[in-house]
């Protein structure tokens, strides 16, 4: 085999590989992407009771000072409190700032109480990219749990059914809270319902 037929054919080889990993990078652009879907999951800070994570969206009930230095280690931007101050065993807030964690304090305790004010504000808080991680907590995650609700189907766009699993497991117990989340989900649906032009 002379020198330049073996030059050819080694061209020809380099030709067809260059060919076949243009193809693959191709497919691999047309393919499309799985978003992998999350999953809660129970997860330790600290001392503190009944922690769950879900992404960059921490539940749970109330941390010690300690499990906020830790949180703050951990990468916490944000806390959101849903306790009443008559519950508050020190004062969370100049914690937080000392810490320089964001502090949103929107409490409620009686069912009646739970506004949908604290539901907008905690939508568009735990919606909100930027604050994440955030962490939202009250004293057991009982309340947290209708807070959850409220978000998983109407931020995440989750079934109602799985919504209400996930918040049962993150910690909500009181069928009135959980009535004054469904109230909120189905009036919000409605009013984006009606806002929607008429085919």
């Amino acid at each position: 085999m002379t020198a330049t037929l073996r030059l050819a054919r080694i061209a020809f080889c380099l030709t067809l590989l260059c060919a076949s990993e243009r193809t693959k990078a191709e497919d691999s652009k047309t393919e499309p992407q799985v978003k992998k879907e999350l999953k809660l999951e129970a997860c330790e800070l600290g001392s503190t009771y009944n922690v769950h994570r879900l992404g960059d969206i921490y539940l749970a009930g109330q941390p010690s000072v300690e499990d906020f230095a830790i949180a703050r280690k951990d990468g916490i931007k944000t806390v959101i409190n849903l306790r009443t101050d008559a519950e508050l065993r020190f004062d969370e807030r100049s914690v937080l700032k000392g810490l320089d964690i964001e502090y949103h304090h929107l409490p409620f305790m009686a069912p009646e109480t739970l506004k949908d004010e604290i539901f907008e504000k905690s939508l568009k808080i735990l919606g909100d990219k930027k604050k994440q991680p955030v962490l939202l907590h009250c004293a057991s995650a009982n309340r947290v749990g209708a807070v959850w609700l409220v978000h998983r189907v109407l931020t995440d766009k989750v079934d109602y059914d799985k919504a209400l699993k996930e918040a049962k497991e993150v910690g909500l117990k009181a069928p009135p809270y959980e009535a004054k989340a469904k109230l909120y989900i189905e009036q919000a649906k409605a009013k984006a319902r009606n806002k929607q032009p008429a085919k």
